[in-house]
């Protein structure tokens, strides 16, 4: 009682001195808020011994009566942390939040993407591999204590950039990562690059609790036109095994809903589109009742409603011209306004129910080598990447930013798979691989030269024995990168339009989905048919039906 009574004496004599009544609290019970700060994610606490005896993340709240006592010349601090007394280091404790992140200097050890902010989307530049970072804030810390997005300057103004792309070595981020699985020695024989310039870090693939991709996705191809017909679309994929839709949101000259990113980024394919950005809600909302996966398909660098609206970044002739190339225009795969605009398309689509963004023509254009050498054409290669280094990033960038809101991504790739080269136009599968979610190449049988592997027959007359090889040689790739996709494989579903003319049915269907099943490819599988013709599917539906 005496004691209580001296500390309320205590109490009035600084309340009359004009303390506030919390700061007087804590100046009598001698017990201060400070958070641990450090250079790394997690640091560690002592016992009254002084030796570790537990790890707390960085940024984590504690109390203090800033008691001072030293140990072999370290000074501690005393902090109470879930109700446990302990000792810290001076050097952890700071009475500022924004101050938690002591790091001063990191290395990009991915050439990476520098944003504008903190939504992962507005970008404002590019770092290389290698390049010293000054670190000035963060965005945020991780559960594991680790930043989000680094706050650095760059170029007489601030940016962010993601930790995970960083290092606190400049030797580690300079030297590329060594995985004996991976292949750096190949030379870089058709323009495509080098794969020793491109990342194989390992990244853990996203799962989301409220977004969950089925183990095998069987999928329709349905493109902007029919969009508009989904119901019968549904009631044929519940008839037919299939669990999944993937439904365009933008191809080469089509638009499914006017989307207010479409709107500021390209107003022509704004005005073409098929339906309003509500009728698509339905149409997402009535798959989702259906317990009907959906894919969003966007085709990034193959638009001539984007390159119609911005030359200024899309490859481009002599005269400043969009450039024709395989009977289309190109935006550059370069230019980083190409890359907002299909990503911030991508993210809308998720908020507005898509599951997945599946980014088609994600590569440079095929055939082009004496275009370039000549100079005829003009790529807008701002930052001297090679193909396969801007592919890579772009990957990252997406992947990033669409995870950012729950959807999964998703890449469509040539299905040349049994070269050991990065292509011409910039794909290289274990560098793709292992970034996004899902590889979904396209190995349509009458794409393939007739004697294609050696088979002996014309390759698009045999598809589960074409598949079948094709498959091993996917197999070969994915062992070839430290964090492999899913691989859900497009197959053909028309009659072939090459001579010996096969009538793609039933069973040849059959046969393409049985091969990739039997080649351990069992991530699934979408059904290629441009026209979206649902007469085709109905016919080769019992295609779906069929047991493993």
């Amino acid at each position: 009682m005496k004691k209580f009574f001296h500390t309320l004496l205590i109490l009035v004599i600084l309340g009359g001195l004009g303390f506030g009544g919390y700061e007087l609290y804590n100046y009598v019970m001698r017990k201060f808020t400070r958070y641990i700060g450090s250079d790394t994610g997690k640091v560690t606490l002592y016992d009254k011994d002084y030796k570790e005896a537990t790890q707390v993340v960085r940024g984590t709240k504690v109390t203090t009566g800033l008691k001072e006592s030293t140990k072999d010349d370290k000074k501690y601090y005393d902090v109470k942390h879930d109700d446990k007394d302990y000792f810290i280091l001076e050097s952890n404790l700071t009475e500022d939040y924004n101050s938690v992140v002591y790091e001063k200097t990191m290395y990009v050890r991915t050439s990476t993407t520098v944003y504008k902010g903190t939504d992962g989307i507005e970008i404002l530049g590019f770092v290389k591999k290698g390049t010293a970072l000054t670190i000035i804030g963060f965005d945020k810390l991780d559960s594991d204590g680790n930043v989000n997005l680094y706050k650095i300057n760059y170029n007489d103004g601030e940016g962010y950039v993601y930790r995970k792309y960083t290092l606190a070595s400049e030797e580690d981020a300079k030297a590329p990562y060594d995985a004996k699985s991976v292949n750096l020695t190949r030379e870089d024989l058709y323009g495509g690059g080098s794969p020793a310039t491109l990342d194989y870090y390992p990244y853990e693939k996203a799962k989301f609790e409220d977004n969950v991709m089925p183990d095998e996705v069987r999928a329709f191809y349905v493109n902007s036109a029919a969009a508009a017909g989904i119901d019968a679309y549904i009631t044929l994929a519940k008839a037919s095994n299939i669990n999944a839709l993937v439904i365009d949101v933008k191809g080469n000259g089509s638009a499914t809903y006017s989307s207010p990113v479409m709107q500021k980024y390209s107003p022509t394919s704004y005005s073409k589109a098929v339906m309003s950005l509500d009728a698509f809600k339905e149409v997402v909302k009535k798959c989702h009742d259906n317990n009907i996966y959906v894919i969003g398909r966007i085709s990034a660098f193959n638009d001539i409603y984007y390159a119609t609206d911005h030359p200024e970044y899309s490859i481009t002739g002599k005269d400043g011209k969009p450039y024709q190339l395989n009977s289309t225009y190109w935006p550059s795969a370069y230019q980083r306004a190409v890359w907002e605009y299909n990503v911030a398309l991508g993210v809308e689509a998720v908020g507005l129910g898509v599951n997945e963004i599946q980014f088609d023509y994600m590569r440079f254009p095929d055939r082009t080598y004496k275009l370039e050498t000549s100079g005829t054409i003009n790529f807008r290669n701002d930052y001297n990447e090679t193909k396969a280094e801007a592919l890579q990033t772009f990957a990252m960038y997406a992947t990033d930013a669409i995870h950012n809101v729950h959807g999964y991504v998703s890449a469509d790739v040539f299905g040349e798979t049994s070269n050991d080269y990065v292509a011409a136009y910039g794909q290289y599968w274990p560098a793709l691989s292992n970034i996004v979610d899902v590889m979904s190449a396209m190995p349509y049988p009458d794409h393939f030269s007739p004697n294609s592997y050696n088979l002996g027959v014309v390759v698009w007359t045999v598809p589960y024995k074409l598949l079948y090889t094709w498959g091993g040689y996917v197999q070969e790739r994915q062992k070839e990168t430290t964090s492999p996709a899913i691989v859900r494989t497009w197959i053909q579903a028309y009659n072939s339009i090459k001579a010996p003319f096969v009538a793609y049915d039933a069973n040849k269907v059959y046969d393409e989905i049985k091969a990739l099943h039997d080649a351990g490819l069992t991530g699934g599988y979408m059904t290629w048919n441009s026209g979206s013709s649902l007469d085709k599917y109905k016919e080769i539906s019992s295609a779906f039906k069929k047991e493993e």
